[in-house]
């Protein structure tokens, strides 16, 4: 019998395995625009840490820096990795690594709620910074805490929540400085924001494709210096002092600060709920333009880079920055992140941010912080159903009241008094509702979460849901992590009030025989691409 062996059979080849570069010209953009977000927060909590709480500049150049500058190399060296394998895992190469940096609404917390009051209550900036230590600690232990309930309050909370809510840090926390810094020496900052907005909104590009982020930082660094607005004296001063850092051990200034925790309490526990829900919706945001990460590996690196940072001397700590889509849309992919930290972690150890701060005009810099908050404001109305656009609104609402508390006490105290010297009364006649912004912008991210999942559940006519987040909400105020000054029993206990009110009325309204919920839209608006 004959074998017909005319016809094979071949086996299926494996897959290729997907060819991931290092490196981009998107990565060239991103880096720039990255590097400098970070290089400015790295300079002003330098500025904060010396001129406010007056640590010795010897300390802060030569152990906190240090140690912030092993924890951006680490850190982004980690999100590098947690990129690349979610690029193979999905068979992409458009992955854009997480941004990672020293957060930014901690670093003035804990300079002037944490800090500055022990340094004047004492005289010590040793006690303060043992303090800032110990904050710093806490915090990311309460976010390590949070990356084994984060995944499932993710799951519950509306996207509208979230975003609405990272949208109200980025439009006051994000944006409005850097306007501001920006129209004060309008004719250096004006300039390079039309060059940042022309680059990044839109598909021109510079001759040669330059990167736009380094063609505006040289644009704006020209005018300053042209224009006079910088002194070459002070650059010649800020040479002297430099000078190489290694990290090492605060251990015995940690348990310090450790054995006085009980005052820190009161910010430490809402502002480590605070990392873990902003994180949350870091995370949420970067889902939303495409890139899908794991919340509990976010988290726990987060927290553990706190608690390493504290012990090597750091009261500053770094996390997942907001702003994930603008460096997806400038083109950053798994190389600008790292590059990114590597940079800037360099220069902490070699002492640079002193000369750094005498040559770059931050009017050429800050640009790149209110492109970041346009982007996130927008993107909150265009990743989530139409329907959903008021629960936006209110979910950035409570960070806007706490904006404004922020800038009246610091007006106040500036001018040598506070709001309660001044009383209420005489604030009410000015038009200035204090005491009602104070409530409602207390504890303002989980606040912004718990509004903006009423108003979505409300839209949707899921009114049980509505009643369920109500008492969240109630719950909450009670023990003082929203709506209250203190974390205490009992801390705000009309406001818990008004909540159960507001869920009594959402279940009688759940009993309507009209009350039938909206199915949910399966399709939402694109985010924001350039």
């Amino acid at each position: 019998m004959s074998v017909d062996t005319s016809k094979t059979t071949t086996a299926p080849q494996p897959p290729t395995p997907l060819a991931l570069p290092w490196w981009t010209r998107g990565d060239t953009n991103a880096f720039f625009g990255l590097a400098f977000n970070i290089l400015v927060n790295v300079l002003t909590l330098t500025t904060l840490t010396i001129a406010v709480v007056k640590i010795p500049s010897t300390d802060v150049l030569g152990t906190v820096l240090p140690a912030l500058g092993v924890a951006l190399v680490l850190g982004n060296l980690y999100y590098m990795v947690l990129a690349r394998r979610l690029a193979r895992r999905e068979g992409r190469d458009d992955v854009t690594a997480l941004p990672y940096g020293p957060s930014v609404p901690h670093m003035f917390i804990v300079v002037f709620v944490v800090m500055l009051p022990i340094y004047l209550a004492t005289g010590d900036p040793l006690r303060a910074w043992a303090a800032g230590l110990a904050w710093a600690f806490m915090i990311g232990v309460i976010v390590m805490i949070g990356a084994f309930v984060g995944p499932y309050i993710r799951k519950v909370t509306p996207r509208a929540a979230m975003l609405g809510t990272l949208a109200g840090i980025s439009i006051t926390f994000i944006a409005m400085r850097p306007a501001a810094q920006m129209w004060e020496v309008a004719w250096i900052g004006l300039p390079v924001l039309a060059i940042i907005l022309i680059g990044f909104f839109t598909d021109i590009k510079l001759p040669g494709n330059i990167p736009v982020g380094l063609v505006a930082l040289l644009v704006g660094t020209a005018i300053g210096w042209i224009g006079g607005y910088m002194s070459a004296p002070d650059v010649s001063q800020a040479a002297h002092d430099i000078a190489l850092g290694l990290p090492d051990l605060r251990l015995g200034l940690l348990f310090d600060g450790l054995g006085n925790l009980a005052p820190l309490l009161a910010t430490a526990i809402p502002l480590g709920i605070y990392n873990f829900t902003e994180a949350m919706s870091n995370v949420e945001s970067a889902a939303a333009a495409g890139d899908n990460y794991n919340l509990r590996s976010v988290l726990l690196a987060d927290g553990f880079g706190a608690v390493i940072g504290a012990g090597f001397g750091s009261p500053f700590p770094p996390a997942v920055y907001i702003g994930h889509p603008g460096w997806k849309d400038a083109g950053g992919r798994t190389g600008y992140s790292l590059a990114s930290g590597l940079t800037i972690g360099i220069m902490c150890l070699l002492g640079l941010f002193g000369i750094l701060a005498t040559l770059l005009p931050i009017p050429a810099i800050v640009p790149i912080l209110l492109y970041i908050g346009l982007l996130i404001g927008a993107q909150a109305f265009q990743a989530v159903p139409r329907i959903h656009a008021v629960a936006v609104v209110a979910a950035l609402l409570p960070n806007l009241a706490e904006w404004a508390v922020t800038q009246i006490d610091n007006a106040l105290s500036a001018a040598g008094t506070s709001a309660q010297k001044v009383g209420s009364d005489a604030l009410g006649q000015a038009g200035v509702v204090y005491d009602g912004l104070k409530v409602f912008g207390s504890g303002a991210v989980l606040a912004g979460l718990v509004l903006g999942a009423i108003v979505t559940f409300i839209l949707d006519k899921r009114f049980r849901a509505a009643g369920v987040a109500a008492v969240i909400g109630a719950g909450l105020s009670w023990i003082g992590l929203i709506h209250a000054h203190a974390v205490e029993w009992a801390a705000a206990p009309g406001v818990a009030l008004g909540y159960l009110f507001f869920a009594l009325v959402c279940l009688a309204y759940s009993l309507l025989p009209t009350a039938t919920p909206v199915a949910e839209e399966t399709t939402a608006a694109e985010p924001t691409t350039a």
